[in-house]
């Protein structure tokens, strides 16, 4: 009886050589391992990983084995792509940029006066053209073709309105380039023609602020002058740009429009309202002439009492009569006197006026106290939320005043008095100026955040109101309704 064949353990026989019989193979030791597997398995064991016999593996692992590693070689070979393409392209972009911005310097010159003459409606009408054209040839409509042509043809007819030179010389002038509010500007335009030939009718535009007044400029001989006055109404306060003059040519559809500009804009100032308050605010002069403080000083105008003589003291001080009867030296102290400095805060804040007529009020009466102070030679700072406005001269300041609008702040009268206090602790008079929407709370809150000494007054700007004078706490606040009553306000500063 003979023995059974070794079997695997799907129980098939065992192949002559396999692992775990007696025979060995080429490249195989007396166990039965291959000598490749076994260095494979002692590598795997000192780096802590499994190890798996390739032969185990079938033909879908050697494909996922073979996609891996050509994805791993493709994404190699991605990356450095990537990377000499960033360090070949990069300098490269850099390098064609001063080549790109000069071509584009010596080319827009060239091409804008071209493209500028063509107005939107001509776009329009030479876009439309190419499209009726490109439809036209593909799908074979004349009338597209027709349409295409009619566009072209009304585009090239329309160059003749606009080519040829023009020779002006052109004057602009103001009479004054600052008024009054409601005080009418006057100006003049004067255009020669300064060339050898005579020149076509054309049209002038002079832009005003946000409005365009347009001139007709008959045909000129050579040397001839053509002038137009014209007058600029000034309803509100504005810094109004007047200007530039300009020449213009177009064809009658508008499809082209060629302008030269001749002259530079010139700035016109529409002052606010102000009124004299000098005779009138001898109360509120007075309180500008210098406050006596509490601080006692060594030196001053306002006696205060006697001391007794310390080292140090200035010997010109020392009352020598009633050093004489005590017997020991005594000296005058002072009250410490400030210099007047009027603080002006204009509020600019929307929330604290009910109507435009109230903020106007304010401006108004903000410039009648600052151009008083100026011309009594006193200091003066006034501001706004958002800037310090210039208090140089009279001038400057009313050209400011010119350019102050409304907005929409966050920053209500109590911010404004808190920043007017750090801006001008020194300050012997301070005026709030607001409108009708302030409430007795917040005038309270912004007579708080000035210094203490500060004489604060508060003119609430309502238009229609009676004249008026009330104490909040320190505070003292003053209505007006219309701008003369702005002087006799003040009278009762003191009363």
């Amino acid at each position: 009886m003979t023995a059974p064949e070794p079997q695997s353990a799907a129980g098939a026989p065992a192949a002559s050589g396999a692992p775990g019989t007696g025979a060995t193979g080429p490249g195989q030791n007396t166990t039965g391992v291959p000598r490749r597997n076994r260095r494979a398995i002692r590598a795997g064991a000192e780096q802590g990983r499994p190890f798996v016999d390739s032969a185990a593996v079938g033909r879908s692992g050697e494909g996922r084995g073979l996609r891996a590693a050509a994805g791993r070689a493709g994404a190699r070979a991605g990356r450095a792509t990537r990377i000499v393409g960033d360090r070949v392209g990069r300098p490269a972009l850099r390098a064609a940029q001063p080549a790109w911005r000069a071509t584009s310097r010596a080319v827009w010159p060239v091409l804008s006066p071209v493209l500028t003459v063509v107005s939107p409606f001509g776009w329009v009408v030479l876009a439309s053209g190419l499209a009726a054209l490109i439809a036209g040839t593909v799908f074979g409509w004349q009338e597209l073709l027709v349409i295409a042509f009619a566009c072209f043809a009304v585009l090239v007819l329309s160059v003749a309105f606009v080519v040829g030179r023009s020779a002006y010389t052109v004057k602009l002038n103001l009479a004054t380039n600052r008024v009054v509010v409601g005080t009418r500007a006057v100006g003049s335009i004067v255009i020669g023609n300064s060339s050898t030939r005579s020149l076509l009718p054309s049209r002038i535009e002079l832009p005003v602020g946000a409005g365009l007044a347009s001139f007709h400029v008959p045909r000129l001989a050579p040397g001839a002058e053509h002038d137009d006055l014209f007058g600029i109404p000034t309803a509100r306060r504005a810094v109004l740009n007047v200007g530039p003059v300009k020449s213009v040519r177009g064809d009658p559809l508008g499809l082209l429009r060629r302008e030269i500009r001749w002259t530079d804009a010139i700035e016109l100032f529409v002052h606010p309202r102000t009124v004299r308050l000098e005779g009138s605010s001898s109360g509120f002069i007075r309180d500008l002439e210098g406050q006596t403080t509490k601080d006692l000083s060594n030196d001053d105008v306002s006696f205060h009492a006697l001391r007794e003589y310390v080292a140090g003291d200035d010997r010109r001080n020392i009352h020598w009569k009633t050093s004489a009867r005590t017997g020991t030296l005594m000296v005058r102290q002072f009250e410490e006197t400030r210099r007047s400095h009027l603080a002006l805060a204009l509020s600019t804040s929307l929330a604290d006026y009910g109507d435009p007529d109230e903020f106007e009020l304010a401006v108004s009466s903000c410039g009648s106290l600052g151009i008083q102070a100026l011309l009594e030679e006193r200091d003066v700072t006034v501001m706004v939320q958002s800037q310090t406005l210039h208090t140089e001269t009279g001038r400057r300041l009313l050209d400011d005043l010119s350019a102050v609008e409304q907005r929409t702040h966050r920053e209500s009268i109590v911010h404004l008095a808190k920043t007017a206090g750090e801006a001008v602790p020194n300050a012997s008079v301070a005026v709030l100026l607001f409108g009708a929407s302030v409430t007795p709370t917040q005038m309270r809150q912004a007579s708080v955040q000035l210094p203490f000494g500060v004489r604060v007054i508060a003119v609430r700007c309502q238009p229609g109101a009676p004249v008026g004078r009330r104490m909040i706490g320190e505070l003292t606040l003053l209505t007006i309704g219309d701008l003369t009553e702005l002087a006799p306000a003040l009278r009762r500063v003191n009363a």
